[in-house]
């Protein structure tokens, strides 16, 4: 097969959008080192890469997982540590709602310090009114 033509390519992946893919993705990795299926012939990778899915030499289901692979933002990995979860859930006890009650615990503390502070001006000013009548006296 000297040219490869969209036709050839269309028999093995009848939707040319997901054939775009699957050869770009074949041709990355071809840039990668993989190893040829077909003989080269002087062509460039993208065009080695169609001329290998024309031929079915190529595994469609590994491009279109490995794909899928390279695609993704969210990679699934292992479970993680107990030592990190505890971490977690202290944060999340910091942020949440045990701060929040936290919070109100100072908010009413500091309400309690005001309001006694507010008896003693009152307090100290009952004493100076005395002691000026007194001294008038």
């Amino acid at each position: 097969m000297a040219r490869v033509t969209v036709e050839d390519c269309i028999r093995q992946v009848p939707n040319r959008f997901d054939l775009v893919l699957l050869a770009a993705q074949r041709g990355r990795q071809i840039s990668a080192g993989s190893a040829l299926t077909v003989d080269r012939d002087n062509d460039k990778n993208p065009v080695v890469a169609l001329r290998e899915i024309a031929a079915s030499s190529v595994s469609l289901e590994a491009l279109e997982g490995d794909l899928i692979q390279n695609l993704q933002k969210y990679v699934q990995g292992e479970e993680p540590e107990e030592e990190f979860m505890e971490l977690l859930s202290e944060e999340q006890s910091y942020a949440g709602e045990p701060r929040r009650q936290i919070e109100i615990e100072e908010l009413a503390l500091d309400e309690e310090i005001s309001e006694d502070e507010d008896e003693e001006e009152e307090g100290e000013e009952e004493d100076f009114t005395d002691e000026a009548i007194e001294d008038i006296e």
